[in-house]
């Protein structure tokens, strides 16, 4: 069990997260709010590389500072721009991560052989990385994540650079994983998260809005989300009336995706993942003050 008990992060005068308290157990959570919103933050205390102004983080009732190596130890990390040296075959790279995560040298081996064939990489082992594409280099960083088969897996944008078929097989990979081991995954991709997650997590004015499994998140529009084909001219209108989650333009004129808490003469839908994220975050519209810690 990996715990959050009223955490609080502050840089001098800032404060990126306030009064987080979360609970993860076997299998996948997903971290959705848009970039800057404080993910990687919370993401870099899990992993120890900072610390708590306020509050602690455990794993199995003790605070993970105090573990130390005992917690580092079953801890997998990929952040969203992991270092490298790309005159290093993959082989050769994960075979020196391995080593600073002290793993046996025979039993390194076998593990990376292991993990190059589990993401589809046992053809390019020997190829030096910088002839790898950016989608390649990211499953060379899902392997060194996983090379002491950790039971916390904390994946930042894992995503990025990957293909749709490589998406899918990243995702087919992570819901084997989930099976004995925790898994967080941060994402402002929808679609990364919406097939897999047991739970979704929903930072906002720098603390937990929901923690709830999808079917739950998309009850909060339900009866509310609706579309309607409306003239070019009246688009103006509806944004100052509603919330316009999507336009679209046909041939008539433009469909909008709007929520309403009063029904009217129009089409009510089903509400996606997808829409609850558009709603939540419609006025996110300035965290560049976020991004310089996020």
């Amino acid at each position: 069990m990996l715990e959050v008990h009223h955490v609080t992060k502050n840089y001098q005068s800032f404060t990126a997260l306030k009064e987080v308290d979360l609970q993860f157990d076997h299998g996948i959570y997903g971290l959705l709010a848009p970039n800057g919103a404080g993910k990687t933050t919370l993401m870099k205390m899990l992993v120890t590389l900072t610390f708590p102004s306020d509050g602690e983080i455990t794993y199995n009732h003790e605070n993970i500072v105090d573990l130390g190596e005992e917690y580092r130890d079953i801890l997998g990390y990929l952040p969203q721009d992991f270092g490298y040296y790309k005159s290093y075959t993959a082989e050769k790279y994960l075979m020196y991560i391995a080593a600073l995560k002290g793993l046996d040298k025979t039993k390194a081996k076998l593990r990376i052989k292991e993990l190059l064939e589990l993401v589809g990489l046992q053809d390019v082992g020997r190829k030096k990385l910088k002839k790898f594409s950016g989608g390649m280099i990211q499953r060379v960083g899902v392997c060194q994540a996983l090379l002491n088969d950790p039971k916390v897996l904390i994946l930042d944008e894992p995503t990025a650079g990957l293909d749709p078929k490589e998406r899918a097989r990243f995702k087919r990979l992570l819901s084997t994983l989930a099976r004995d081991r925790i898994i967080l995954l941060s994402t402002h991709i929808v679609s990364d998260i919406e097939s897999i997650a047991k739970e979704i997590i929903m930072i906002k004015d720098k603390r937990v809005l929901y923690k709830k499994n999808q079917e739950e998140l998309r009850s909060l529009l339900e009866g509310k989300l609706f579309e309607a084909i409306i003239p070019f001219e009246d688009v103006e209108a509806y944004h100052s009336k509603f919330s316009v989650l999507s336009e679209k333009q046909e041939k008539n004129g433009i469909k909008v995706r709007f929520v309403s808490e009063q029904k009217g003469a129009w089409n009510e839908v089903e509400p996606s993942l997808e829409d609850v994220f558009l709603y939540v975050y419609e006025e996110e519209t300035d965290l560049s003050e976020d991004r310089k810690h996020d």
